[in-house]
């Protein structure tokens, strides 16, 4: 099968503008810059005019067994998304993805305006489509293996699910994640814990572990600022301010509403915002401001038994933190190895904003102040 020739056949001429990060994009995805039109300034080539090229490249369309023309992109089920330079600038500086964004312009391209009016949360209420009527290509369970395919039935995936496919495969397969790994004494949380619940029986209100790993990170954030950054493009931006998103199973799919000034708040106000913003989550009624943004991210699968895991970055944020459960373990207190609740607690970085020993110090610093909680409440 021959691939059709794309503009990268072009012969090389001379080495045309580029911006550095063009340049080093194009050296590693082996894409010739002559063969590119540049939409920068003065024609100068520009890292999205590389993304867009490596698109065309892998989407190429080939010629079947029979000869047959290739069928574009949009024949295929619209995996090219067609959006004007300026509407792909401004959806990957607010975090939004095109696959769930409709276009209004030319033959359904996603221009300026688009990503000016995008509202998330229409995007959140959408209901699943109706799988299409049943065809040779989805019932025929003998097509494949000689009749050896299990039964099987194909489910469309809500936009929702699309968008959260997408952001994960472009997370893994563009920011360079660095995971650490320690073990967290809990003993002295889950103590302050019952404690602080005792005192609030009379309010009604009960707080969570993950209310006080809320806290915690936040805490840990503000002394390691660091790591409270997002990186984008050729610069850095650090946050002054501890925006924490946390992870929520929603039936449309996994979404991170988030705790704002989480540093600044105490602990009962965190556990009221959180309790609010998860029931909502599930009722799919969270507004764009509750879940967009946010600076770093925290995952808990504790309550599911999960020891340990490494949790995907949630761009354009630079950190997440996975925590597992906690559980009896030998563990070294002082001099001595005694019976304790131990949790494993994996960070992962985007190592092109956060070294390695930032990192480090960040877990070092959390663990801290879990395994010395009365600082969660200064």
């Amino acid at each position: 099968m021959a691939t059709a020739p794309t503009d990268l056949d072009k012969p090389a001429d001379q080495d045309p503008p580029a911006t550095p990060s063009a340049r080093r994009m194009a050296a590693e995805r082996g894409i010739a810059l002559q063969a590119l039109t540049g939409t920068g300034p003065g024609g100068k080539i520009t890292k999205q005019d590389v993304e867009d090229a490596g698109q065309r490249v892998f989407s190429s369309p080939t010629a079947d067994a029979e000869g047959s023309p290739p069928k574009t992109g949009e024949e295929e089920g619209g995996d090219i998304i067609s959006a004007s330079p300026l509407a792909r600038r401004m959806a990957e500086q607010r975090g939004i993805d095109l696959a769930s964004v409709s276009g209004s312009g030319p033959k359904g391209k996603i221009v300026k305006a688009d990503i000016e009016n995008y509202d998330p949360a229409r995007v959140q209420e959408q209901p699943l489509k109706a799988p299409p009527a049943d065809t040779g290509a989805q019932t025929n369970h003998a097509a494949t293996g000689h009749g050896m395919q299990p039964p099987h039935e194909i489910q469309t995936l809500s936009n929702v699910r699309k968008t959260i496919a997408r952001r994960l495969t472009d997370a893994k397969r563009t920011i360079p994640h660095i995971y650490l790994t320690l073990d967290i004494q809990l003993d002295p949380l889950l103590e302050l814990r019952t404690s602080l619940n005792d005192s609030l029986e009379s309010q009604d209100l009960k707080l969570s572990v993950n209310d006080l790993l809320i806290k915690a990170l936040a805490l840990a954030l503000k002394q390691v600022p660091s790591c409270n950054v997002s990186f984008q493009e050729e610069r850095i931006i650090a946050y002054a301010r501890q925006d924490i998103s946390v992870a929520v199973a929603a039936p449309s799919g996994l979404i991170t509403p988030i705790i704002r000034d989480a540093g600044a708040k105490s602990l009962s106000a965190i556990s009221l915002e959180m309790k609010m913003l998860a029931a909502k989550a599930r009722d799919g009624k969270l507004q764009p401001h509750e879940f967009q943004g946010g600076t770093a991210s925290l995952s808990n699968l504790g309550m599911f038994g999960i020891k340990q895991f490494d949790a995907v970055i949630n761009p354009p944020q630079a950190m997440i933190l996975a925590v597992g459960a906690g559980e009896k373990r030998a563990h070294v207190v002082g001099e001595a190895i005694e019976l304790a609740t131990v949790m494993s607690a994996t960070g992962s970085f985007d190592h092109r904003a956060i070294d390695g020993a930032d990192g480090a110090k960040l877990l070092s610093v959390l663990r801290g102040l879990i395994e010395q909680p009365l600082a969660l409440l200064a």
